[in-house]
């Protein structure tokens, strides 16, 4: 079945409730891959809810499709989409403002236009925020430069580009993601300084890596240790 139509048919089916409903994710942007999901965004009454609950974070199988639901009522996606942007990663807002709606409450465009500021205004990182990940940075860098084991190198190397990967967007006022929206973030924060990590990453080149590195805790503010108190 269409991806769509299967949606449709399980929104009816599960959420019949529902005043808003939004699919996320590469179905919303039509680059679906044969192991893809369906990520998806339900707003609507407490009644939708079992046992007294006011959200559900679920995968649930149906109609030959996988489902990744994100269902509120509208006071808990208050509470959870502001927990979302306190820890950098507006995940559910991002698939409010961007999503495909296949249902549309009487609220939906008020919702857009007040998170989609949120999302435009970019993250509000606190100084000890940047600071605690420069320290990262700094930390990773120096153990990856002394480091002699194969398997210690090749850890380092990965934990060194997330570091950076979080690092750069944030010292860039820009949003960071977690898996596969990591390196999607980094490329959309700034997309004429992200190779200078990502090739050398993508080669397992180290001097590379760690010369990028330092340009970028150079751009943040620079190396931070000595005194750094957590």
């Amino acid at each position: 079945m269409d991806p769509i139509l299967a949606t449709r048919a399980f929104i009816d089916s599960r959420f019949p409730l529902a005043d808003t409903a939004i699919i996320g994710g590469s179905t919303a942007r039509g680059e679906r891959t044969a192991t893809s999901d369906v990520d998806l965004l339900i707003i609507g009454p407490e009644a939708m809810f079992d046992g007294g609950s006011d959200s559900l974070a679920a995968t649930i199988r149906d109609g030959g499709e996988v489902f990744e639901i994100f269902a509120y009522t509208p006071a808990s996606f208050d509470a959870w989409a502001t927990r979302s942007v306190k820890r950098l990663r507006p995940t559910i807002v991002d698939m409010l403002a961007h999503g495909m709606p296949l249902r549309e409450g009487a609220d939906l465009d008020a919702l857009r236009e007040r998170w989609g500021r949120v999302l435009a205004a970019g993250p509000g990182v606190a100084a000890d925020e940047l600071a605690m990940r420069r320290y990262i940075v700094t930390d990773v860098f120096d153990d990856l430069t002394d480091a002699s084991d194969p398997l210690e190198a090749h850890v380092l190397l990965h934990t060194l580009f997330t570091a950076i990967a979080e690092l750069a967007p944030l010292a860039n006022r820009q949003w960071i993601g977690a898996g596969q929206h990591l390196a999607r973030r980094l490329r959309a924060s700034d997309p004429a300084r992200a190779p200078a990590p990502t090739g050398p990453y993508l080669a397992g080149a180290r001097p590379a890596l760690l010369d990028a590195a330092a340009r970028e805790l150079d751009a943040a503010g620079g190396r931070l240790q000595d005194g750094h108190v957590r």
